[in-house]
């Protein structure tokens, strides 16, 4: 015999479709150090593909808010990143990229 539902309950599946982060048209590998790649390399550290990445994951979907993420008064460098986890990512003022790490860092193209 098999069980079923009363016709009252819910599902509790939701109906609405799953937004999704805008998918990149190119990626490529860096080369040489830049503020670019500097960039990428801090949000990629922390989890992150890009800027466009974390803001959607952290602030409901809308990629197109600017102004989200601290960054260092003097440079602009990316200053502090939460993880997905909820606990922060702290960067220096300096660069971070090691020489090393340039070839690894990827660069996102929209």
């Amino acid at each position: 015999m098999a069980h079923q539902l009363p016709s009252t309950a819910v599902s509790r599946r939701s109906s609405a479709p799953t937004v999704q982060p805008p998918a990149p048209k190119s990626i490529s590998r860096a080369k040489r150090w830049s503020e670019d790649v500097e960039e990428a390399y801090r949000f990629q550290l922390a989890g992150y593909r890009d800027e466009n990445d974390y803001v959607f994951f952290h602030h409901g979907g809308v990629a197109e808010v600017s102004g989200k993420v601290a960054r260092w008064p003097s440079n602009g460098y990316v200053k502090k990143l939460k993880l997905r986890s909820g606990h922060f990512y702290y960067f220096n003022q300096a660069r971070e990229c090691a020489n090393k790490d340039i070839h690894r860092t990827k660069l996102y193209g929209y």
